[in-house]
């Protein structure tokens, strides 16, 4: 074991990425239906490594974390400010009621098992994962008027109490979050997600997993040999089908025609036509067409515009079809439109505001005109806008800096908190100008994954010594009420979510419960089952009313106990 302790000394960053490594294995693995998740594995496996005696800087728990809390906020910032309404209540009941039954669990037990107040304090920020507790517990009791020894050992009731239930009180909220609540309800995370992501929607689309397509995609071409439609003009056929499809080619005794509006189709003439599935089936029902179309392909392309066409905001689809000069939308097809990062259906009463992103599908030169009237060209890139990053974090950090007293007790979101906030705001802004701020999804998703992984293992490294070491000195005792505190409260707060509050996704009762209890390593594991950024809205409503409500605890179980 010196060895190892040697070289973790010279080296710890050993230690974390070794945490990291077995703590993903050990997290793939299947215990029946039960898998513990990379979160909780990386967690596990810091715990265990700690033993070896290791040290790692705190700083690199704080950086990891603002990476991770940040890309969190800055997905879901244009989802959080879209649901600010009256339905967001649920989220703020969910939080308020998990606090209360966690303070009221905290005080009971430790009446019931004569815990000090220090004991009292720790337990409730190590059960709760609230490490703020720690300070304002202890700022709480330095104010009691007590003597100074008495004031230190109490103080140092507290680290103790919180570095034996910190473990647990992570890894617990992964098992209710992660694990119990999908079989409760019923619904696996994934399953879940993809069904809010149709609802949100509007049924419109459905969520794609990577490297899945839809057998039957809304955008199709096909090659005919010309029959029925024989001595009608491209523009009749076109009209005819209510400018749903386009002829983009045409192919005459060998040689390729113009497909020009007057031009008129002759028998056995070969036409490469484009457009709306409906259309293109429709033009095609007399049968005739063609598998050999090598001759008169087509290369098609997809752009995105931001609409911002003067006169034309809040105009519905049917409208500005009606006002757009059909030479200038010939050939082009709306294949999505998003606002915010969410979705829109493309239906005819569907309204365009400025900012909408609209993907457009046609050839090259009438997908560029479009795009040049709808406004201008989102460009496609993979680089991210590390101006954008950097001063959104430093904005969060400075807001994680600011202590408001409240009678007498400090209020502060801490750095999670502001840089969480920090996210939703520059990911809404994003949303509202494209142009700006660009952090592609592979990018987040790497700054969530390694940012949250990398924070539970440094959390492990440093307090998994200590807390053996506790249990061993001090008994089970604190341990087992940590384990009762972690999940009491939890599993409450699920069946009043479930049947008070009326939640029916998993998905998104997941996501607002780890946001309860600030369960960032939950909320992870959340992520990773559900692959999708629903959870994130409701996390992000009830993580920042849990942040100020779950550091309250701490002076009011100093107060109570």
């Amino acid at each position: 074991m010196d060895w190892l302790h040697h070289i973790f000394q010279k080296s710890p960053e050993i230690a974390l990425f070794l945490s990291l490594a077995a703590g993903y294995f050990i997290g793939q693995i299947n215990f029946g239906k039960f898998q513990l998740g990379g979160v909780g594995g990386s967690l596990l496996a810091a715990v265990v490594i700690s033993q070896a005696g290791v040290t790692i800087d705190n700083g690199v728990k704080s950086v990891m974390f603002a990476v991770f809390i940040y890309a969190v906020g800055y997905d879901s910032g244009p989802g959080f400010f879209n649901s600010l309404n009256r339905k967001t209540l649920r989220e703020i009941a969910m939080a308020v009621f998990l606090a209360v039954t966690a303070l009221i669990t905290v005080v009971v037990c430790a009446k019931l098992f004569h815990l000090n107040k220090g004991l009292a304090a720790g337990l409730a920020g190590g059960a709760l994962t609230q490490s703020a507790i720690i300070g304002t517990a202890g700022d709480a009791i330095a104010r009691l008027g007590l003597p100074a020894d008495q004031v230190k050992s109490l103080q140092s009731d507290v680290a103790i109490a919180y570095a034996v239930t910190y473990v647990f009180g992570s890894l617990g909220a992964i098992i209710v979050c992660v694990n119990i609540l999908p079989k409760f309800m019923g619904q696996g995370l994934r399953e879940a997600s993809i069904d809010a992501e149709r609802e949100l929607s509007a049924g419109a689309s459905t969520s794609l997993a990577a490297g899945q397509i839809r057998a039957l995609p809304e955008l199709v071409g096909r090659a005919y040999r010309i029959d029925v439609s024989a001595g009608k003009t491209v523009k009749a056929v076109e009209t005819l089908h209510q400018d749903m499809l386009t002829v983009e080619k045409i192919k005459r005794d060998g040689k390729t025609l113009d497909p020009t509006p007057d031009l008129t189709l002759q028998l056995n003439d070969e036409v490469l036509v484009v457009g709306r599935r409906e259309a293109v089936v429709a033009f095609g029902a007399n049968g005739n067409e063609i598998a050999n179309v090598d001759d008169i392909g087509v290369v098609m392309q997809t752009r995105d515009g931001v609409f911002t066409r003067k006169g034309m905001n809040h105009t519905t689809i049917a409208a500005a079809r009606e006002v757009v000069d059909r030479d200038l939308r010939h050939g082009v097809y709306i294949q999505h439109i998003s606002r915010a990062g969410q979705p829109l259906p493309i239906l005819p009463e569907t309204k365009l505001e400025h900012g909408d992103v609209i993907t457009f599908y046609g050839s090259p030169k009438d997908t560029k005109r479009a795009v040049d009237a709808a406004g201008y060209e989102l460009p496609n890139t993979n680089k991210t806008d590390f101006i954008y990053m950097g001063v959104g974090l430093v904005l969060g950090l400075l807001i994680g800096l600011i202590v408001v007293n409240v009678g007498g007790i400090p209020l502060t979101l801490g750095s999670g908190g502001g840089c969480l906030l920090a996210g939703l705001l520059f990911g809404w802004m994003r949303g509202k100008h494209p142009m700006y701020g660009v952090m592609p999804s592979a990018a987040s998703q790497l700054l969530k994954d390694f940012g949250l992984a990398a924070f539970v293992a440094v959390v492990g490294l440093n307090s998994g010594l200590q807390a053996v070491v506790t249990v061993k000195q001090s008994g089970m005792t604190i341990f087992l009420l940590g384990v009762f505190v972690t999940l009491f409260p939890l599993l409450l707060t699920m069946l009043f979510g479930r049947y008070v509050l009326k939640y029916n996704n998993a998905a998104i009762l997941a996501g607002a419960l780890s946001g309860s209890r600030s369960a960032n390593p939950a909320f992870g594991g959340v992520l990773d089952k559900a692959e999708s950024a629903v959870p994130t809205v409701p996390f992000a409503i009830t993580y920042a009313i849990a942040n100020v409500a779950l550091t309250l605890l701490g002076p009011l179980v100093v107060g109570l106990v």
